[in-house]
């Protein structure tokens, strides 16, 4: 809907707003000259390194790299989409948006829809004050809530009656609750959809009631029961609970995923005001996208029961193809028969949020999850334990994330000395995992590989530099250390003496950079700097004397007899036979 607002309009509405003044109203902004600095509002900092250059319109952190216009800010800072913040700047401007007549229609059906749900909330709110609701107000209080958390959530109740909702609408609101299916009409006649519930309205980031969830207060085959989806529902994009959470927490650092209203709210009412819960029975990718889109770090809690594991990993696996690098997603299970809305209030939240702060990452998830049942001792089940995780990692894009996962798991899988460990008695044992738990911590072992010879000079020229004079002339005699020989030469070229001036060329050499960034690639794990010596000093001597014997050899061949040496010739035999002894 962006492409349909002209572009001139945009453009005069940036001229109009004040920068420093849009921002100044969200943030606390310090005069720097004619700019302003701050903290930055995208990520943790303690010194600032947010720029607000008014005179330019744009703002830009040093620290994260956030960048943009007043448009830009506000879709960041309040989570809109682009049309919604043009909105809010056109009405901090008292300006209208010149919408095509079509984009105008459709826009003013959303409104009616959610003008109608809204008058449903209100509807709801009001009910659970009446007479008849006095067992549904019994059952907050009895879940620990009180006025202040009901009212944030705009918890409300349906009326046991049929048609209490449809009926007190007007006739302008009537269609529109037909036509989200807070009312139905399937059988011909309207009846409300909710009947006898505890009511959750579901919020957008603006605030606007987009749908509802229902807990029922009878004996209902169906606990729970959400709205149907409508133009203004699509429950795989809207979050639970975001909007309540933006309210108390201006500044989002992380999301708590739980998985039901009652655990939003009973950790709100505890303090802990960064929950949400994602519609449906599972953490999907468009859901996934709406949470990143708020913040860069998820901390996922399941119940502890088979469903809450089986849910935990259909999040992993479907959060594997959108991690990229700075994203910090992390999986807290619930002790078994317990959920957040239950521990919370046995525990308190000081002691929930240690748990929250001492989540699993999802690297180790994965690898726990995916050990769960093998005996790492035996080589069959190392090799079940890659044919599990590596499709896994393969899902997951280029990074640094996904290549420190896969070298996990190839220690995971590798040789035998990663999975024994001596015993007081000189024997080994091994490691098994057993619910999702390391039982034995696994030593940490270097990887013993065998190297190119061109890879281990390339690593003595990086580690050593000084030996490049050295080691030019084995490269030059050596077809095979083509890439060696064209480091050594460039080294030698620089007058580079040691790997502090060596590191330093290469920072600020973009050429150099260019040329040799790629020296290692592919290359799982390096040896050490002594071995890299090591063998480059060996190949080095074997050199020396084979060069040697084939020059007593071609002098011995060369003439008939000692005699028809020259003098030269035979000081030189005399030497090579020297070093021969």
């Amino acid at each position: 809907m962006s492409g349909l607002i002209p572009q001139r309009f945009v453009e005069d509405l940036l001229d109009r707003i004040d920068l420093a003044e849009l921002i100044g109203s969200r943030i606390t902004l310090k005069k720097a000259g004619s700019n302003y600095k701050a903290r930055c509002p995208f990520h943790d900092e303690k010194t600032p390194s947010f720029n607000v250059r008014p005179d330019k319109g744009f703002y830009h952190c040093f620290g994260c790299g956030a960048h943009g216009d007043a448009i830009s800010f506000v879709r960041e800072f309040d989570g809109l989409g682009f049309t919604d913040a043009v909105e809010e700047l056109a009405r901090r401007a008292g300006l209208e948006v010149p919408y095509d007549q079509t984009v105008r229609q459709e826009m003013q059906q959303a409104r009616t829809l959610t003008d109608a749900l809204d008058y449903a909330s209100r509807f709801y709110q009001s009910a659970l004050k009446g007479p008849e609701a006095a067992f549904a107000r019994d059952y907050l209080a009895q879940r620990g809530l009180d006025q202040h958390i009901i009212e944030l959530y705009q918890l409300g109740f349906a009326p046991g009656t049929g048609t209490a909702l449809y009926d007190s609408a007007g006739k302008d609101i009537q269609g529109p609750l037909v036509e989200t299916g807070t009312v139905s009409d399937r059988y011909g006649r309207p009846r409300d959809l909710f009947r006898n519930r505890i009511m959750f309205p579901i919020r957008n980031t603006r605030g606007k009631t987009v749908a509802f969830g229902g807990r029922t207060l009878g004996d209902d085959k169906a606990k729970y029961i959400n709205s149907p989806e409508s133009d203004v529902f699509h429950k795989s994009r809207e979050i639970y609970g975001l909007h309540e959470a933006r309210q108390s927490i201006r500044q989002l650092d992380r999301l708590l995923v739980v998985e039901g209203y009652m655990d939003v709210i009973a950790l709100a009412q505890h303090d802990i005001h960064y929950a949400v819960a994602c519609m449906g029975t599972a953490t999907n990718q468009d859901s996934l996208a709406a949470l990143l889109r708020q913040v860069r770090h998820l901390v996922f809690c399941f119940d502890g029961d088979t469903a809450g594991y089986r849910a935990a990993d259909r999040a992993m696996e479907n959060a594997l193809e959108l991690l990229t690098d700075g994203l910090h997603l992390q999986f807290l299970m619930m002790p078994d028969g317990e959920d957040p809305d239950t521990l919370v209030r046995q525990e308190g939240s000081e002691a929930f949020q240690k748990r929250v702060d001492g989540a699993t990452p999802l690297s180790r998830y994965l690898f726990n999850r995916q050990s769960e049942g093998l005996d790492l001792n035996l080589p069959e089940h190392r090799g079940e334990l890659r044919a599990r995780v590596e499709p896994m990692l393969n899902k997951m894009p280029r990074c640094t994330l996904r290549d420190a996962m896969w070298h996990e798991m190839l220690r995971l899988c590798g040789g035998r000395r990663d999975w024994q460990s001596k015993t007081q008695d000189g024997g080994t044992k091994g490691y098994v995992y057993r619910n999702g738990e390391r039982q034995t911590r696994i030593q940490e072992a270097r990887v013993d590989v065998k190297l190119s010879r061109d890879t281990i000079v390339c690593q003595a020229l990086l580690e050593a530099p000084e030996m490049a004079f050295e080691l030019l002339e084995l490269c030059r005699e050596d077809r095979q250390l083509q890439q060696a020989r064209g480091f050594a030469e460039w080294i030698v070229a620089q007058q580079l003496r040691d790997k502090k001036q060596l590191i330093r060329a290469l920072a600020t050499n973009s050429s150099a950079r260019t040329r040799f960034f790629r020296l290692f690639d592919g290359i799982e794990h390096l040896p050490s700097r002594e071995n890299a010596l090591a063998e480059a000093r060996e190949m080095l001597t074997p050199n020396k004397e084979a060069a040697h014997k084939q020059r007593l050899t071609a002098l011995l061949t060369q003439k008939r007899s000692i005699g028809d040496l020259t003098e030269a010739e035979r000081q030189e035999l005399q030497q090579l036979g020297r070093r021969k002894k």
